[in-house]
């Protein structure tokens, strides 16, 4: 999700970005916005191997231009870059680049979160040359791929990287198939001094919440019943926040708000109002529809809520938990 050519200071200068400030939007009784996972890959560059194999949709390079294209009118204000899963090999490169990026004008990333090995011996000393960078908030590793099966976030290795984490402030985004939410649960109580974020809901699926006979064809990813015991036991460790995203990637054809509104309305009454923040997971969100479509109908499931509860999913709570003073 990076490349060379977007990161420097003088083509981002040229953008002209025009999302809303969050000081203007406060004015304008707006409730500006912050995104907790924006992607940006350059297949030229730095390409994610995964992309190989990828939905034609997202098979082509989405850079800083084609995220303020997508997020036009949409009141985000700021954004924090997540780690795309890139090789090893590149993790460095991407770092660097994206603390260019976050330090460049006019346009809205202003953090990352980076990608690592926690079960690597060789991570801390990566890591550790990241300590106090203003614009490091964090790390992910992707648990659901090919080479994480079931147990690994629990490796002794992998748990020690995590505790440091804790110890030098920095956050870890958990995005972890839905059916071993009980692996996430069991890493989270081992690392108390550790943030965890929740990416995606829990990876859930709309389509389980589904009249059984609505999804012969596609197969859920977990059971409802599952997902909520799980969710349920993470939300109840205080060292754990919910990402509100990720969900409508695997929405079912024709999509509405009501079909996302049981995910999105147990992970905010769960985690209650002070531990959830939004993502747009963009440009992954297309496999299910445009961004502006997704932050619509998020506006719509909770247009019902104190607009307190609002603005501290939508900006307020991505302020604390990721450090953006």
């Amino acid at each position: 999700m990076i490349r060379r050519d977007f990161l420097r200071t003088t083509a981002n200068a040229t953008l002209g970005f025009t999302g809303i400030s969050a000081g203007s939007a406060e004015e304008a009784g707006v409730i500006s916005i912050i995104d907790t996972h924006q992607h940006l890959w350059d297949l030229e560059r730095l390409p994610p191997p995964w992309v190989l194999g990828a939905p034609p949709v997202l098979a082509r390079s989405y850079v800083i231009k084609d995220y303020l294209a997508a997020t036009e009118g949409l009141n985000i204000a700021r954004s924090i870059y997540m780690e795309v899963d890139l090789a090893p090999k590149d993790q460095q490169k991407e770092a660097e680049h994206i603390i260019e990026l976050s330090k460049s004008p006019g346009q809205p990333t202003v953090a990352a979160v980076i990608s690592g090995r926690p079960e690597s011996e060789e991570f801390a000393n990566y890591i550790t040359a990241f300590k106090g960078n203003p614009y490091i908030k964090g790390m992910r590793r992707v648990l659901h791929g090919e080479d994480t099966g079931k147990g690994h976030c629990l490796q002794p290795q992998f748990v020690k990287s995590l505790q440091l984490l804790g110890e030098l402030g920095m956050s870890f985004d958990i995005c972890i198939r839905p059916t071993e939410l009980a692996d996430a649960f069991t890493l989270a109580k081992q690392c108390p001094g550790t943030q965890f974020i929740l990416d995606h809901c829990g990876n859930a699926d709309p389509k389980a919440f589904l009249p059984a006979a609505s999804t012969a064809t596609d197969e859920p990813w977990h059971t409802v019943a599952q997902w909520k015991d799980d969710m349920g036991r993470l939300a109840s460790l205080d060292n754990v926040v919910c990402k509100i995203s990720g969900i409508i990637a695997r929405a079912p054809k024709g999509w509405s708000a009501d079909h996302l509104a049981p995910i999105i309305n147990l992970c905010l009454d769960e985690f209650s109002k002070d531990r959830v923040v939004f993502g747009s997971d963009w440009p992954v969100c297309l496999l299910g529809g445009p961004l502006k479509a997704w932050v619509t109908a998020l506006h719509e499931v909770i247009s019902n809520r104190p607009a307190e509860e609002q603005k501290k999913l939508l900006h307020e709570n991505a302020m604390r938990v990721y450090r953006l003073g």
